[in-house]
């Protein structure tokens, strides 16, 4: 199997080229459970934001990356946007995206709880790669929605064309691969 690597916040990672359609491959970074990963890319990307008062991310693969910016951050709590609704949700805010990685209609949900806490806060909307854009904008749609204002969109890496986005912050650029 072909691989790309990647060289991150000083680590090394040997990414599985995958095949998503007939003529694009991505390489495959799977951002849950590499602690080590998480733990270096979450300092140089928390330094790379500015002023925010709240992380929010979709489900899943953001969460740990979430989780430790948020931490370095010395923030009490980070949101998750569900991919479905929960029974504990009161009156959820929804909005469907389609994603490359999934290559079928997601759906992400914000609980009213995490609804009220949004209000009037600065949001830092965080995930471990940015592509297409459309999960960022569904999620900045919701923060929106819950009358949030976001400040930032950062990533550890930023796939094909996002790489030349100027609204968003990353470490890396990873390439898209055709044939």
């Amino acid at each position: 199997m072909k691989t790309y690597q990647l060289n991150v916040a000083g680590i090394t990672r040997e990414l599985p080229l995958i095949s998503i359609a007939d003529n694009l491959k991505i390489a495959s970074f799977v951002v849950l459970g590499d602690t080590e990963l998480v733990t270096a890319a979450s300092p140089l990307i928390a330094a790379k934001l500015p002023a925010v008062d709240i992380i929010v991310t979709a489900e899943a693969k953001g969460i740990p990356l979430a989780h430790e910016v948020s931490r370095q951050l010395d923030m009490k709590n980070y949101i998750v946007a569900r991919k479905s609704i929960k029974p504990y949700m009161m009156d959820p805010l929804i909005h469907e995206v389609q994603s490359i990685t999934t290559q079928q209609k997601q759906t992400l949900c914000l609980d009213r709880k995490d609804i009220n806490f949004i209000k009037d806060k600065r949001v830092a909307l965080i995930d471990d790669v940015i592509s297409t854009g459309e999960s960022l904008s569904v999620l900045e749609d919701l923060v929106e929605k819950a009358g949030g204002q976001v400040v930032a969109k950062a990533a550890i890496l930023a796939e094909g064309n996002a790489a030349s986005r100027e609204d968003i912050i990353f470490l890396e650029k990873l390439p898209l691969f055709t044939y």
